[in-house]
């Protein structure tokens, strides 16, 4: 399946925080979207590795995503080698996206800056005709660059290259955050799991805190940020958003 974005997070959960609100956009403009998983997010505190599936097919389904794969790199001890280069690479070839968004470059989790690093790195290579990969069926894979790759931003501040008015389905966005029950503040959440940093009340309302304050840069209720490395253009000055002064 040829895909018109294809997101990728190293840990389940990961594109629902960064850029679930963005994905929900584009399909209900008609666009194929699919998500990657590069870990099982195996290492987290809580929660276990048929609970973190079966979280991230029920997000799947509150986005709208055509597909969902898992690449089952190593939680915390992936590297950016050739091994999951050519995960990567073959994934992306597979789906052919246009877009390709992924991990921030640096962050307080270090799985992901080295992720985002990664698929930086992935999207340029899966360009390259003299690296090969094959598909499921063991056939040779054709090269493929996607247009753009945007980061999106995750717990760390970054200065957005990059804002997407995202009010209109800001609620959908965080019903496929909740998705992840056992690892965000609930009424489903188990008393009996420990603590962590981002299953209290305070993290989820951080991260509405971030969509607001991305959509007062824009003059919208709530907006996710991204960051290019790569000059973006538009084809049209209908694609502004007015800003109030």
């Amino acid at each position: 399946m040829k895909l018109d974005i294809l997101a990728i997070g190293v840990h389940p959960d990961d594109v629902e925080l960064g850029c679930s609100g963005t994905i929900i956009n584009e399909i209900k403009q008609g666009k194929k979207v699919g998500i990657v998983d590069l870990t099982q997010g195996e290492l987290g505190t809580r929660g276990t590795i048929e609970s973190r599936y079966n979280e991230a097919a029920n997000a799947a389904m509150i986005m709208g995503v055509q597909i969902r794969e898992n690449l089952k790199m190593r939680d915390g001890f992936f590297e950016n080698d050739e091994l999951n280069k050519l995960k990567l690479i073959s994934a992306i070839r597979k789906y052919q996206p246009e877009i390709v968004i992924g991990n921030v470059l640096h962050d307080r989790h270090p799985d992901h800056g080295r992720a985002g690093k990664m698929i930086a790195d992935c999207c340029f290579l899966a360009g390259l005709a003299k690296i090969t990969t094959l598909d499921d069926e063991g056939n040779e894979q054709l090269r493929w660059r996607p247009t753009y790759v945007l980061h999106y931003i995750q717990d760390w501040y970054h200065e957005p290259d990059l804002l997407i008015d995202i009010s209109a389905s800001f609620e959908q966005r965080m019903k496929s955050i909740e998705a992840y029950s056992t690892q965000f503040h609930s009424n489903e959440n188990n008393s009996n799991e420990p603590q962590t940093y981002i299953s209290t009340p305070d993290f989820l309302e951080s991260v509405i805190a971030r969509a607001r304050m991305f959509g007062k840069r824009i003059g919208v209720k709530y907006a996710e940020g991204f960051i290019s490395e790569k000059k973006i253009g538009i084809r049209s000055l209908d694609a502004l958003i007015q800003v109030e002064t």
